[in-house]
């Protein structure tokens, strides 16, 4: 069974074409990006644009998500879709679908728009770029970022790989935050979501507290909680997020 999709709204219609079928997306040449035991990225350009397409040629890193669940390529096309339901600003998902023999998956792929101009906040790190050192900069970004991690939350939903890798940010001005890459986000309940909620938190703080001061991460959490002060339950998360990876890092 191939169940492949594309956008049903502006969509090049020489992307329409490059992209019509899983068959044809296997078959495209392109700059690899980056590769692991369950994917490869290529970057293409079609019609003047360039996309990245995700291929995946395993179902998980646990052998049963070939037969039993979402598989990842699933998972991250259906969270990314989740994004722009809610309003998070993401990469554009145009086309995908998977392909499974005798109920078992075979392979599958997720193609998305580049968001042009931008630059994870990895990167910036990495590069000492002079805008972390803009404090106006700084706090513009963190508002963004606060909204964006509290609206998803709200669904109950966790990313489960928010690192700062995972946000871009353009060169607009103001600059606008997207948030891409997110195969093994979910839905969770009840303490399970509240687990993953600090490590969400614990994963942005890993490169914050390097990078901003104490004061600059203050107020990313207080604007993700929509108070002015800490109280004893916010207290108590907060020494949950500190400590998450200590003795893992």
């Amino acid at each position: 069974m191939n169940d492949w999709q594309l956008a049903t709204s502006g969509l090049d219609p020489a992307a329409a074409q490059a992209f019509a079928t899983l068959e044809a997306v296997f078959a495209l040449d392109g700059e690899q990006v980056a590769r692991d035991p369950l994917s490869q990225v290529l970057r293409v350009v079609v019609g003047g644009r360039r996309y990245y397409v995700k291929r995946y040629h395993g179902a998980g890193k646990n052998p049963l998500r070939r037969w039993l669940g979402r598989t990842r390529v699933r998972a991250e096309w259906e969270n990314l879709r989740h994004f722009a339901a809610w309003g998070i600003p993401t990469a554009v998902v145009v086309a995908w679908g998977e392909e499974r023999r005798w109920g078992g998956f075979r392979r599958g792929a997720l193609i998305t728009a580049e968001l042009p101009r931008t630059e994870d906040l990895k990167l910036l790190v990495l590069n000492n770029d002079p805008r972390l050192a803009d404090r106006g900069w700084i706090a513009g970004i963190s508002h963004q970022l606060a909204a964006i991690t509290r609206e998803m939350h709200s669904h109950g939903f966790a990313h489960n790989d928010l690192k700062w890798r995972n946000l871009l940010v353009d060169d607009s001005e103001p600059p606008r935050l997207y948030l891409i890459d997110c195969p093994s986000g979910g839905f969770w309940h009840g303490p399970f979501l509240r687990y993953r909620i600090v490590k969400d938190l614990a994963c942005l703080d890993k490169v914050a507290k390097y990078s901003l001061s104490r004061t600059q991460r203050l107020r990313f959490y207080l604007d993700y909680a929509g108070k002015r002060r800490l109280d004893a339950g916010d207290k108590q998360r907060l020494r949950r997020v500190l400590t998450f990876f200590q003795g893992r890092e």
